[in-house]
């Protein structure tokens, strides 16, 4: 069974009646097997601050220290997974290596495929979110209306706005299933764009660097 913890806050609020408040430990190795359990049972990238509230540890800097003891101690006993940053958050994931035999499960769904075009439309959007229908059809010189459709309708690009252009036409951006998709945190991850950076890139590339720089980061060993 699982318990949901209620903890009191600073104000003194007490915890509502019938709901069950658990007395976490706070050995070491039971705050790894929390966290452990946690990342094992989610079906989607977790930030560290949410790992620690379900864990219950003390902030998301202590969830990261054990995340990153965790790596340490799959790469020492050769284990089939690993902890990834994805989408901004940390997901507990197989290797690689072992995607064709995990394939033949039948509740594993196949990867979809994107044609040509398609791949080529949302490296037009990726790259120069928030963008137009009108200048992604610039660059890539032919309609894109039916690229679109087939992207959105995947969960990989969405309409975050509006543009101020005349007619206001619709700007399209990525998704967080889209980093999840293609195994990025974030859209510094996506190949070359240290070296696009001030060559017409939106300045998301350079904020979005500087985050990945900053201590927060948790660098996991991803040697086999």
């Amino acid at each position: 069974m699982f318990a949901k913890k209620n903890r009191e806050n600073e104000s003194g609020d007490h915890a509502s009646a019938g709901a069950e408040v658990v007395q976490w430990s706070p050995d070491p190795k039971s705050r790894r097997r929390r966290v452990e359990a946690v990342l094992f049972f989610s079906a989607a990238p977790l930030s560290s601050r949410k790992i620690s509230q379900l864990a219950g540890l003390e902030d998301g800097t202590q969830a990261r220290t054990i995340i990153r003891e965790l790596n340490q101690q799959y790469n020492e006993q050769n284990r089939s997974f690993q902890v990834k940053r994805s989408a901004g958050g940390f997901q507990l994931l197989t290797r690689p290596q072992f995607s064709k035999w995990l394939r033949r499960l039948e509740y594993i769904p196949a990867p979809f495929r994107l044609s040509g075009p398609a791949m080529e439309t949302l490296a037009v959007v990726a790259y120069r979110q928030p963008i137009i229908k009108a200048d992604i059809e610039a660059i890539r010189g032919v309609s894109c209306g039916e690229m679109l459709r087939q992207l959105l309708e995947k969960g990989l690009v969405r309409i975050s706005g509006r543009s101020e252009e005349l007619g206001r036409p619709y700007l399209y951006s990525t998704t967080r299933d889209f980093l999840v998709h293609f195994g990025l945190n974030s859209l510094a991850n996506l190949p070359r764009a240290d070296r696009l950076s001030g060559q017409g890139l939106p300045s998301w590339v350079d904020c979005d660097r500087s985050a990945e720089a900053s201590p927060e980061s948790v660098e996991t060993d991803e040697s086999e």
